[in-house]
């Protein structure tokens, strides 16, 4: 109880509540435009995001992992959304189709999130993510987002991008100051200001753009809150979308494994089995919450490592208070609406200093790695195709057939998969020794010459 009374939890509880909502924020916004719904519908979305994130936080900290992470809709399962929605209109597929079928694949894969919680798969299943792989989920994974975010700092429209989209100058020019004071509070400022850097640039942030442009208004403001079933379509068949979204819904286990594993060194402790299955429960309760809701899937966030880096917070009762505020705000729809309102050039800013530290994240699982010249196909090969295939434009994609189609065009997916697959099921380690020893080979025969000679 007495944590509860101090401030300093609160302020850090802030702290945490603005990183859980420019994660959030953009989602169902830019979901919304992608899949043209209405501002009424958008704003629904919105609460229901808010109130489920908040929810999931602190189930998560308390019943779940029990660890500061924050457990919200997947930037996995967000990519892949907006891309299959890019890849349809290429097509000329419904989106009314690729919603229903989104929402099929969402709770096929929510029941097989469950079911490998209550099973305790877990950790059988953590065994095929060794740190080549999550190494390569993280780079590919801070590609993604950070190639969103960047967007957004550049003053580029989220969802399907209009033809005429062009690169916004002047919020150019302030996002990137935003970053730029982020970074430099979070390297040069004392530790006690470090923490706060991330608050201090969306706060400052969001008060130079109000009094230099217009404040962005996505959606209209409204004043009850209604829950409206398959917004994105009903329950429709489209097999590739489907198969995508089952295979989304597995690779999205990445997450799990990168969040608590890449936490284990902060907390000094290593993730229980039984930590394992509740956690992993907890996810796939979540995901069927969200296909029934057309919301993004949850999954533990790998970017509170990078949050937890930067600003020391790893005490859950902070994390909880954050979680708990921005609940509420999803039950006050006025507070919600006004906090909606945060400009989205700066959330991204935010949001972009913040994905940085994935590569740290990344090189720390390719640091355990024993790279040659000859092994080191294992990961160039799934992360060269991985960021090739994320710059090509959704028409490359028409040709190919639609079962997998949604599959391929995802360079998240087809790198993460390629790396499951070079890594179980060839033992890399032994290639590449054989030089090393020839070597020795080479040096025993020339050191034995030398002493028949003495002799």
């Amino acid at each position: 109880m007495n944590e509860l009374l101090k401030a300093s939890n609160w302020i850090s509880g802030l702290q945490w509540l603005f990183f859980i909502f420019t994660n959030i924020v953009v989602i169902p916004i830019t979901v919304g435009a992608a899949f043209e719904l209405s501002s009424g519908t958008i704003v629904n979305m919105l609460q229901l995001s808010f109130t489920v994130t908040g929810l999931a936080c602190i189930i998560q900290a308390f019943l779940g992992h029990k660890r500061a992470i924050m457990e919200g809709q997947s930037g996995l399962w967000w990519g892949i959304i907006l891309t299959l929605c890019t890849t349809a209109a290429a097509q000329g597929m419904p989106l009314t189709i690729v919603g229903g079928s989104l929402t099929v694949g969402i709770i096929l894969s929510s029941i097989l999130t469950v079911l490998i919680g209550i099973s305790g798969m877990g950790p059988r299943i953590a065994k095929l993510f060794n740190p080549a792989v999550m190494g390569v989920f993280m780079f590919l994974f801070g590609c993604q987002l950070i190639g969103i975010f960047l967007k957004g700092m550049l003053g580029i429209p989220f969802g399907n991008e209009a033809g005429g989209a062009h690169i916004d100058g002047a919020i150019s020019l302030l996002s990137i100051v935003i970053a730029i004071i982020v970074i430099v509070i979070s390297v040069k400022a004392p530790a006690s200001v470090r923490r706060y850097g991330l608050l201090i640039g969306i706060i400052g942030g969001w008060i130079i753009y109000a009094l230099i442009f217009k404040p962005e208004n996505h959606v209209s403001e409204a004043t009850s809150f209604s829950f409206e079933l398959f917004p994105l379509g009903k329950p429709a068949w489209d097999l590739g979308i489907i198969i995508t979204a089952v295979i989304a819904g597995l690779l999205n286990s990445a997450n799990t494994f990168g969040a608590l594993k890449g936490t284990e060194s902060m907390y000094k402790v290593e993730t229980a089995k039984s930590e394992y299955k509740a956690s992993f429960t907890i996810t796939g309760i979540f995901t069927l919450i969200a296909g029934f809701f057309g919301l993004v899937p949850n999954s533990p966030y790998v970017s509170s490592i990078g949050f937890l880096s930067q600003t020391g917070i790893i005490n859950r009762i902070p994390f909880a208070l954050g979680g708990f505020m921005f609940l509420v705000m999803g039950l006050i729809p006025t507070i919600g609406h006004i906090f909606s309102q945060l400009p989205l050039s700066v959330g991204s800013s935010a949001l972009f200093v913040s994905y940085l530290l994935l590569f740290n994240s990344s090189l720390n699982f390719f640091k355990q790695v024993k790279y040659n010249t000859v092994n080191i196909y294992r990961s160039a090969v799934p992360l060269f195709v991985g960021v090739v295939i994320m710059t090509l434009p959704a028409s490359y994609f028409v040709t190919v057939p639609s079962v997998i189609r949604p599959v391929l065009s995802s360079g998240l997916l087809v790198g993460i998969i390629l790396a499951l697959l070079l890594e179980n099921l060839f033992n890399w380690d032994i290639y590449g020794n054989e030089e090393k020893s020839d070597h020795k080979d080479t040096l025993g025969t020339v050191t034995g010459n030398a002493d028949l000679q003495k002799k």
